[in-house]
This record gives C-alpha cells, structure tokens and sequence, in this order.
C-alpha cells in the first residue's frame, strides 16, 4: 500500500527508503517504507511562559514525539485557550500542562476527553481561585494596566523557583525573557483566564489515560500536598517531587522532569 493511503490517527508516520540487493538470476530494486510511530506530545505553558519553558524538553523527547507548544497568550478564558491548542492536533495525542497550562489541560480533558492518551499535570492544582486569590489577580492585572508590568512580574518571579535559585542569573534571565516576550496585554489575558477558571476537581476522577502528577517538592505556589490529593483522585495516577525545585522544574531541573516524562511516555 503507498503510504499516501495510510490511515494516519493520533501519532506521525515517518518512512525510510531501502533496497533489495541482488538475488540469483536478476536483480531488482525495491521500495518499500518502515513507519515508525510517534506519540503527538501537546505541551502547554504556564502564566508568563513561552516555549522556552519546554525547550529542555522538546530537545529530550523530539526523537521520539511529535512536540507541539500551544499558544496561550491570545486568549483571556481557560476554555478558549484549550479548544485553540486543540484545533491543529490529530485525532489523538498525548497534554502535559504546567501551571496555567495544567488548567487548560483539565479543560482539554472536558472538552475532548477520548482523544487525549496520556495526560501529565505539572505544578498545577485543580480547585478555582478563591475570592482572595482572585482579589489579589486584579490588582495585580489594574496594576499591569497603570504600566507596572516590570515590577509585577519580578514579584511572580521570588516564588516562581526554589529560592536557591533566585541568584542563578542564566534561569532568571531566561524567565524574564519569557515574561517580556508574553508581555502586559496577554499576561492580563491570562490572568483574567486563570480568575475565571472552573474548578476541575470533580473531572479528576473521570480521568482513564495514564496520567503523571509532577511537581517541585519546593513548590510555593502549588505545594506538593495539592499533587498528593490530584493523584489519589485520578485513577492510577503516578506521583513524582521533583526535589530541590520550585514552581518551574522544567527549567530548574529538567533532567528529573525529563525522566519522569519519559517513564510517562513509555519509553524507559
């Protein structure tokens, strides 16, 4: 069958061209093509991160999916950014979501639920914001609109990272790059998203695909015993702290984040 007519799902086929050598009597050439399947790996950023966020992991796991980095800077509710990310993906792939993205991943999960085969929630938390958190996004976003922005996102950044951390210049010139590059428009999107998300609570139990809960054992701003409660809530649930990180441990230590995804994809 030419490969043009190959039923093509959730994963990417490649092909490799080979030859016959010669046989007896004649000699022939032979095409035919090997396809080697790729899991399509949706990987969704967190509040102020662009795919540098990823970038660690993409260069780790490209050998073996299909990585796309959704773009959550256009929209301002968690519904449209995931009904976005899904647009451009086939009919079955693979979400992990940090953060914000973890919102938009229990989102996806609610809208497509049987096209998603593994899911991996990140430093994330499943409840809605309460009236004070939700308080405290608008003053930050009234802020941003009265021209802050600068100082609004170095404050994000002291719990953004373990606080050994706060002193590495390479990482936090790499946040704050990522920052400016989402900028004060969409990071008021964001949050404006992120005050009006549903509480995904009760889709955790609906969960069926395997599923990675991951966080930085140091994580200020999602602590650990969030992902405790997420992965006894979702059937067969693996739990991994990452140690001696914060709320950003693709970027802090993403050889750990790395294995663990690996181990999720199936591939060690």
């Amino acid at each position: 069958m030419h490969p043009a007519n190959w039923y093509q799902t959730g994963r990417s086929l490649s092909f490799q061209r080979t030859k016959s050598i010669t046989s007896g009597l004649f000699e022939a050439e032979w095409l035919f093509y090997v396809h080697i399947m790729k899991t399509h790996l949706l990987l969704l950023p967190g509040l102020l991160c662009d795919d540098a966020l990823w970038f660690e992991q993409v260069q780790a796991l490209s050998g073996h999916c299909d990585c796309t980095i959704a773009d959550l800077t256009k929209d301002d509710s968690v519904a449209s950014m995931a009904t976005r990310a899904i647009a451009g993906m086939p009919d079955r792939f693979a979400v992990a979501g940090l953060s914000m993205g973890g919102y938009v991943a229990m989102e996806i999960m609610r809208q497509v639920p049987t096209r998603v085969e593994r899911l991996a929630l990140l430093d994330t938390a499943p409840g809605a914001d309460t009236a004070e958190r939700m308080d405290s996004r608008r003053e930050l976003i009234k802020r941003v609109e009265q021209g802050e922005f600068a100082a609004v996102i170095e404050g994000h950044f002291l719990k953004f990272v373990h606080p050994d951390r706060l002193e590495d210049e390479v990482l936090m010139a790499k946040i704050r790059t990522s920052a400016n590059h989402v900028g004060p428009e969409a990071y008021i999107r964001q949050q404006t998203a992120i005050i009006n998300r549903p509480d995904s609570t009760s889709t955790l139990g609906k969960v069926s695909c395997p599923t990675l809960v991951l966080c930085g054992a140091d994580d200020a701003l999602t602590p650990p015993l969030l992902h405790e409660q997420m992965a006894a809530a979702i059937p067969g649930a693996e739990l991994v702290k990452i140690k001696d990180s914060g709320h950003l441990p693709t970027l802090e230590k993403p050889e750990a984040v790395n294995a663990a995804l690996g181990h999720w994809l199936g591939l060690s």
